[in-house]
């Protein structure tokens, strides 16, 4: 069989060098990549690394040639052909001075080859001209800021290619440096004075050059600027401004935060010694923004964003939440004010469907970030005295901000929102709006009723009083928006019991037609998307019940537009999509209940919880089957990707259980990789709560095992499956999950030895050792394999 491989590789080889003399380089590098699967020495497949990095240079894919050639060197240091297609790549890629190190190296071994000699000529020819290129590029910059600055010159494409410039010059630290120095920030603010959008966002993008990682720039930009009036044109009409505005200040958050490049951080240290005041300066701004009146719905949301992104501790192990409670004693009513914000009404704020979500998800991080029961108390407090002023007054719209505000606390800090229920005239309040005639005021009673529900303190009261006046609501209504929500509240109530089969709430037969209808609403295109919405709200609490999650998965239409409507804009209703697809795929934790236990509470007469028959792994594995065909993987990308901040780490774990669902059978993999799974796992397992990051690294395990890893995670990305990897290498994970990281670190180990390096510099080694004595056959035999792939690494022999 060896020698069957080796000549199949030598075969393929052949082949495809045949393909490159005839031109087809694609060709060429299908039979070189082929080839490279079954080739048996290391020197064999630095060859084919070195014949693909030919390809791709014909092919002018830079990158992928660097990353070949690199490959093929890793192995021989001295491999000459690799060395200088490595320095033709990194020359296109703009590295000169890596580029003119492989060719000084390639001159070196051979000195008389007068190919190297002349690409070394031209190579050093090209660095001097970029000298001199940079030595003119004051001239140029004031030469862009003219054409910009020339009212004559307004709407040519002279000055539009003049903008673009200046933004790409900006993108580099030498060229953003030498921006700044030339007067540019003054120069910029007279950009965004002309009010002119094409002008506004060269200006913006340019200042995000300037001050991206660069804390002494970014302070004498506000300086500048103005650290109000910046903040300002957050909350323009205009979009396209808003967003790039709101890109900028998240850069100046970072750069404030986070500090500044190794290279400046020593002369900087002497400029800034503590960007705090810089810090609370743009967040007091930002918060005084989100009730100002004439501020856009959209650029609110921005704002809200920003400050989910930097007020909170990203890591609960630092033990400074100072931000955390300067924020809440300056700007919690400010928040809550958001929240309780009732849409289009008369003199109130403008907010969008996400504001309130956006809202809960900050009142919730900021609630998390509290230390101590000191702390906690005083949020309550500053909540509690909002929601009682507003029962001061007399009117029902006051009593409608009150019941808003309520309800946005159950969807963020639910402790607070439980607190909030029990204050006198909320229940009352809820009940009189229930028999308003008002539709703003029936929405806002329902999704009160629908948040109080799962609520323990609450649930007796809800259970007793709330099925009636929902049905009531559904029944007398002509409003699909009312109607909808009500049913979602009869969802939720009838879910009660969970996945309990002997735990029903409603008669026999009715979650099916409760099911039926949101399904109905689900699939009308003729109602609006944020309605919609609350179907797979209801859907969310039914599919605990395995007939209706059978049924759900059989309708195609329902699914794809279930799908459709995670990819839009309206971000609430992520959780829902993600909690339903939990269901579906029982991705949810279950044990097997002890024989023993089960035989004792039944003796005590204690109730035994008991699973649906369609729960049984064959009808989840058909489930899971007809997600994938119905296109699941590509939507729950959509709700991974741009690392969404209304993506809550509740959120995010859920998403992970469904992927870990997903790759379980290792004949889905493939399809699970080549519709984008595998970049989206890789968030998920470096950011959210544990079960979740331990979850998504699971799937990753997977993939990596039964995969080709270079291609599932191409270039860079390869590297960044390690760490999660090394996780689950950990005490507190499973035996399962052990074996599993140890298999997929002797894939990873076994490709380069820049991997292997990777694996050491995260400290797994002695990890895999330790499990190499583990009592369990397979784990001892997972990891003993992988030391002898790691044995391979230069460094580790070393040491």
């Amino acid at each position: 069989m060896e020698g069957t491989e080796v000549s199949s590789a030598a075969q393929l080889r052949e082949e495809g060098n045949e393909l490159f003399k005839g031109g087809d380089y694609s060709g060429a590098l299908s039979s070189y990549t082929m080839a490279l699967s079954l080739a048996a020495t290391p020197q064999e497949q630095a060859v084919l690394h070195r014949n693909r990095a030919a390809c791709h240079l014909k092919l002018e894919d830079y990158s992928e040639a660097e990353a070949d050639a690199s490959k093929a060197i890793a192995t021989d240091g001295g491999d000459v052909k690799a060395l200088f297609r490595r320095s033709q790549a990194l020359e296109k890629l703009g590295r000169l001075d890596q580029a003119i190190l492989d060719l000084q190296r390639c001159v070196s071994l051979e000195p008389k080859n007068r190919v190297f000699q002349e690409a070394l000529r031209s190579l050093g020819g090209h660095i001097q001209e970029k000298v001199r290129y940079m030595s003119s590029t004051d001239a140029k910059v004031d030469h862009m800021f003219q054409i910009l600055l020339d009212p004559e010159e307004k709407g040519t494409e002279k000055k539009q290619k003049a903008s673009q410039n200046l933004v790409v010059l900006a993108r580099e630290d030498a060229g953003a440096e030498r921006i700044f120095q030339s007067n540019g920030v003054q120069l910029l603010q007279r950009l965004l004075d002309t009010g002119e959008t094409d002008l506004m966002l060269a200006a913006l993008r340019t200042l995000v050059g300037i001050c991206s990682e660069h804390q002494s720039r970014t302070v004498a930009t506000l300086s500048v600027l103005g650290t109000r009036r910046l903040v300002a044109m957050l909350g323009v009409k205009n979009q396209s401004v808003s967003l790039a505005t709101c890109h900028l200040l998240q850069v100046m958050f970072d750069a404030l935060k986070e500090g500044v490049k190794k290279g400046f951080r020593g002369k900087e240290g002497a400029i800034i010694v503590d960007p705090s005041r810089e810090l609370k300066l743009l967040i007091s701004n930002l918060l005084e923004l989100l009730t100002e009146v004439g501020v856009s719905a959209q650029g609110r949301d921005n704002a809200l964003t920003l400050l989910i992104k930097v007020v909170p501790r990203k890591s609960l192990r630092d033990p400074n939440n100072s931000l955390t409670l300067w924020v809440i004693d300056q700007g919690l009513k400010k928040i809550l004010e958001v929240g309780g914000s009732v849409q289009e009404s008369p003199g109130d704020i403008a907010v969008t469907e996400n504001s309130r979500m956006s809202a809960s998800v900050l009142l919730n991080k900021l609630f998390d970030d509290l230390k101590c029961d000191a702390e906690r108390e005083n949020f309550h407090r500053l909540c509690e005295s909002y929601i009682k002023s507003w029962f001061e007054g007399q009117g029902m719209a006051r009593k409608l901000r009150a019941i808003q505000t309520v309800s946005c606390l159950l969807q963020g800090p639910c402790e607070a929102g439980n607190r909030a229920l029990e204050l006198s005239g909320v229940m009352e309040s809820v009940i009189a709006l229930c028999a308003s005639e008002n539709e703003a005021e029936q929405l806002v009673a329902v999704e009160a009723l629908i948040y109080a529900a799962g609520k323990a303190k609450r649930a007796s009261f809800i259970t007793a009083n709330g099925v009636s006046l929902l049905k009531d609501l559904y029944k007398r209504s002509e409003k699909d928006s009312i109607r909808i929500r009500a049913l979602v509240g009869l969802c939720k109530l009838g879910s009660a019991g969970g996945t309990d089969f002997s735990m029903k709430q409603f008669a026999e037969g009715s979650t099916l037609k409760l099911a039926k209808q949101c399904r109905k609403w689900l699939c009308n295109d003729g109602i609006d998307s944020s309605t919609r919405r609350w179907a797979v709200e209801g859907l969310a609490y039914l599919t605990f019940d395995a007939d209706v999650k059978e049924e759900f998965v059989e309708d195609e239409a329902a699914l794809k537009a279930m799908f459709q409507l995670s990819k839009l804009e309206d971000r609430s209703v992520l959780f829902a999509v993600a909690s339903t697809l939990v269901n579906c795929t029982n991705s949810y934790d279950y044990e097997e209940p002890d024989p023993q236990m089960l035989e004792l509470a039944n003796y005590a007469k204690q109730h035994v919880p008991e699973q649906h028959p369609k729960d049984k792994p064959s009808f989840v594995r058909s489930r899971v089957k007809k997600l994938l065909t119905a296109g699941v993987v590509s939507a729950l990308t959509c709700m991974v990707k741009n690392e969404n901040p209304v993506l809550t780490n509740s959120c995010r774990e859920l998403l992970s259980r469904v992927f870990l669902a997903l790759v379980e059978e290792a004949e889905d993999r493939g399809s699970v990789v080549a519709q984008g799974g595998g970049k989206a796992l890789l968030p998920l397992a470096l950011e959210g709560t544990d079960i979740g990051q331990t979850k998504a690294a699971q799937a990753l395990a997977k993939i990596t095992i039964t995969s080709n890893p270079e291609m599932t995670f191409p270039g860079e990305r390869v590297y960044e499956v390690v760490r999660p990897l090394v996780s689950l290498l950990h005490l507190n994970c499973s035996g399962l999950q052990n074996f599993e990281a140890l298999m997929a670190l002797t894939n990873l180990a076994g490709i380069s030895e820049r991997l292997r390096q990777k694996i050491l510099k995260e400290k797994a080694v002695p990890m895999i050792e330790g499990y190499m004595f583990e009592e369990h056959e397979m784990i001892r035999r997972a990891a003993t394999e992988c030391m002898c792939n790691m044995a391979m690494s230069k460094e580790w022999r070393r040491r």
